[in-house]
């Protein structure tokens, strides 16, 4: 009886340690313990930029070494992917550039299927780049300018011209197709009625546009194209944005005759994602960056000939005590470790 007594008191110390175990292990995301996160997956988007992959890789980096989640990545153009997260498909949407898509996503927020989770940067721009040097010159590649009076895109009227393309006629660089801003860009050129004068070419992607804008400036030519900031083109060559007339509602749904709107870069998660990972969200709340920050992962991928993932530990290591600031101290620990 004794020896019976002694195994059952025994059996129970042991049930109840191993309850008390399984109790801390099933909140370990507060506390950086990866072991009850890995079966889990976050899906990250990836609309067909730059940018938005070095973005997903910092993040998930963080996330996948800090969190201890898998993640993943679904590639698409912007009205695709931005879908996905409306539909909880996508968890998280690392830029939001909410001013190309304002209606989709003011609809989204206040269907509360798409929550905001912070401004990672909105410093940036966009619209129709020229070279500066086709305006002011450049006297140490012995350019001549061009254009002297070239400073609006209603100006580009002037010096047709310049801009002839392999068909012989003037070429406006738009986006590629599918992102959401080529229909406005394509809206504008028919709006400034630029459409009498050139065509509005659509390069097949993000690398084509950059090989296009590049090739030109290299060799010292003329080139009007869509870009914006940040990208590692803009910190590298000396552009000049060409002026519109002042943003206002009343213009921009007319035909966009006018500059683009701010535009907020945001964050951004399915609502679902704050009962899948609460911490995640909460990290997700403290992102932010700027453009000039951008531009150094986006400049180092170029000069490195490297991909995202390698630049986004580049970043890590180099702005350590800006990303720490965003989590616990023992997530950071577990990141740098990893890095």
């Amino acid at each position: 009886m004794k020896k019976w007594l002694l195994f059952s008191i025994t059996a129970m110390l042991i049930f109840a340690v191993t309850a008390c175990g399984n109790s801390e292990g099933a909140s370990s995301e507060g506390s950086g313990d990866s072991g009850s996160n890995k079966q889990v997956t976050l899906d990250f988007a990836d609309a067909g930029w730059d940018s938005i992959r070095l973005h997903n890789e910092i993040a998930g980096t963080i996330i996948e070494e800090g969190y201890g989640y898998k993640t993943s990545v679904t590639p698409g153009n912007t009205p695709v992917t931005f879908q996905g997260l409306v539909n909880g498909d996508i968890d998280i949407y690392m830029e939001v550039w909410t001013g190309n898509i304002k209606e989709d996503y003011q609809k989204a927020i206040d269907e509360g299927s798409v929550k905001k989770t912070s401004v990672n940067f909105d410093d940036n721009t966009q619209g129709l780049y020229v070279p500066t040097y086709m305006i002011k010159g450049d006297e140490k590649r012995g350019i001549d300018p061009v254009a002297p009076d070239l400073k609006t895109v209603e100006d580009l009227k002037k010096y047709p011209d310049l801009f002839k393309g392999p068909s012989g006629k003037p070429r406006i660089v738009g986006s590629p197709p599918g992102w959401e801003v080529d229909k406005i860009l394509g809206q504008k050129v028919k709006t400034y009625g630029l459409d009498k004068q050139f065509e509005y070419f659509h390069p097949g992607s993000q690398t084509a546009l950059t090989t296009s804008l590049s090739k030109a400036y290299e060799a010292g030519e003329p080139w009007v194209g869509y870009y914006w900031t940040p990208t590692w083109v803009m910190g590298k060559y000396d552009m000049t944005l060409l002026k519109e007339d002042e943003y206002s509602d009343e213009k921009w749904n007319n035909g966009y005759a006018c500059e683009f709107p701010s535009n907020q870069v945001v964050t951004a998660a399915t609502d679902s994602l704050e009962d899948k990972a609460p911490k995640v969200v909460e990290f997700l709340n403290h992102y932010k960056t700027s453009s000039s920050l951008t531009n150094e992962g986006l400049l180092y991928m170029q000069k490195n000939d490297a991909g995202a993932e390698e630049a986004a530990k580049w970043w890590l290591k180099q702005h350590e005590d800006l990303w720490t600031k965003w989590v616990p101290e023992a997530v950071a620990k577990k990141v740098k470790k990893a890095l």
